[in-house]
């Protein structure tokens, strides 16, 4: 098996899986008794969120443990915008192309008397910090906007903006859960408010996260039921999965570059190979773009028909996002940068870590190049393309 959807998910490193057992097996108290038994278990908690906070540049006391991604970027849209409400501010901005974490949010605090404005997104997949600047309003109390796009993984201006929304005092959050471990952080330098990530995406467990909120930014509960995490999230702290979580996190960060190299040189061999194939477009920006994405449309396929292919032929890839992978409509991603319905149909993303090898990249490569030319001659639609009854949409 080859595998190349590590936007879905990554598997556990050895570090990661080592020091969760203990928590399993030995110090298993809960970190809120006040017993001995609990107390060292309290200070593993700790001692996790001091290492996270250092991989942030955040402090220990702005680091909140959450169950993953969606769960933090739900409490810090929920904060912003309950914070702005009780100053007569009741507009967001965000872009058209988020996980769909942030925009289902939007849509709920919409229903709630929110006004939302999505920006557009360029061809390339990036936003500008002059749209930022000039859709920001006296009323505006939250800028929304990822660091790195989940699917076509372009790399957003993020210090720029956030020094436009420091500058203008409107809260400024970023889903950075394709970003942690993979690209340099730091809330400080970057001018960011509140952030959310996920450990799963950096050879972390499952099902647990963190919401940084810097120092002074009220938090609004989202699970009510006890006093952990200074009583802003309610439940028996996952302890295991907060060490493992730290550790993960500090080793990427401390291999970040080696290893971006390492995945960069894969991504564009990839990218040079499948460009070859006629009438295909990469999505997002060609170099400003996360170390190990890659995402291309191909004309006249349909994108779940390739993965099925190519699964048959050991190799693990998508079509965007893993949380909409039972949606039949188009990414609304790759919709939002322009591409026609018929074209965002055929897209195939492949996600590539340090896991990967050039030999895993070159047989990818092949597989997609035999699934196109197959998929393609057995299409009525790509026959009449060729016979010049329809027109190219890609070049």
């Amino acid at each position: 098996m080859i595998y190349a959807d590590n936007g879905a998910t990554t598997k556990i490193s050895k570090q990661a899986l080592e020091a969760m057992l203990p928590y399993f097996e030995s110090n298993w108290g809960n970190p809120s008794s006040l017993y001995h038994f609990g107390q060292q278990a309290k200070e593993a908690l700790e001692s996790a969120r001091m290492q996270i906070a250092a991989c942030l540049g955040a402090e220990p006391e702005e680091i909140y443990f959450t169950s993953g991604g969606s769960e933090g970027d739900n409490q810090a849209l929920v904060s912003a915008a309950v914070n702005g409400a009780r100053k007569g501010k009741k507009h967001i901005i965000s872009t058209s192309f988020e996980h769909h974490a942030v925009l289902h949010t939007l849509k709920k605090l919409e229903r709630h008397g929110f006004e939302v404005e999505l920006l557009d997104v360029h061809e390339n997949g990036i936003i500008s910090p002059e749209q930022v600047a000039n859709s920001i309003r006296p009323d505006t109390c939250l800028v929304t906007v990822m660091f790195a796009n989940n699917e076509i993984g372009s790399i957003q201006p993020i210090q720029a903006i956030g020094k436009i929304c420091r500058e203008k005092q409107v809260i400024f959050h970023t889903d950075a859960v394709q970003a942690a471990g993979h690209i340099p952080i730091d809330v400080v330098a970057q001018h960011i408010d509140m952030l959310s990530v996920s450990a799963h995406k950096f050879h972390g467990p499952k099902g647990i996260g963190v919401l940084y909120a810097r120092k002074g930014i009220p938090l609004t509960n989202i699970i009510e039921g006890g006093a952990q995490e200074r009583g802003k999230r309610g439940g028996t702290e996952n302890l295991a999965a907060v060490v493992g979580m730290a550790v993960a996190l500090k080793d990427a960060c401390d291999n970040l570059q080696e290893n971006a190299d390492h995945v960069t040189m894969l991504r564009e061999k990839l990218i040079g190979e499948l460009n070859k194939i006629p009438h295909s477009i990469l999505n997002g920006d060609r170099d400003k773009r996360l170390p190990g994405n890659v995402n291309f449309c191909f004309e006249g396929i349909e994108g779940e028909s390739m993965l099925l292919l190519l699964d048959d032929r050991g190799i693990c890839a998508s079509s965007g996002s893993a949380c909409t992978s039972g949606s039949l409509d188009p990414s609304h991603v790759l919709l939002a940068i322009g591409r026609p319905h018929e074209i965002a149909h055929g897209s195939l993303r492949l996600s590539l870590s340090e896991y990967n090898t050039m030999e895993e990249i070159n047989q990818i490569a092949e597989a997609v190049k035999n699934v196109v030319e197959y998929l393609r001659g057995i299409s009525p639609l790509w026959h009449e393309k060729v016979a010049g009854k329809r027109e190219f949409l890609l070049p």
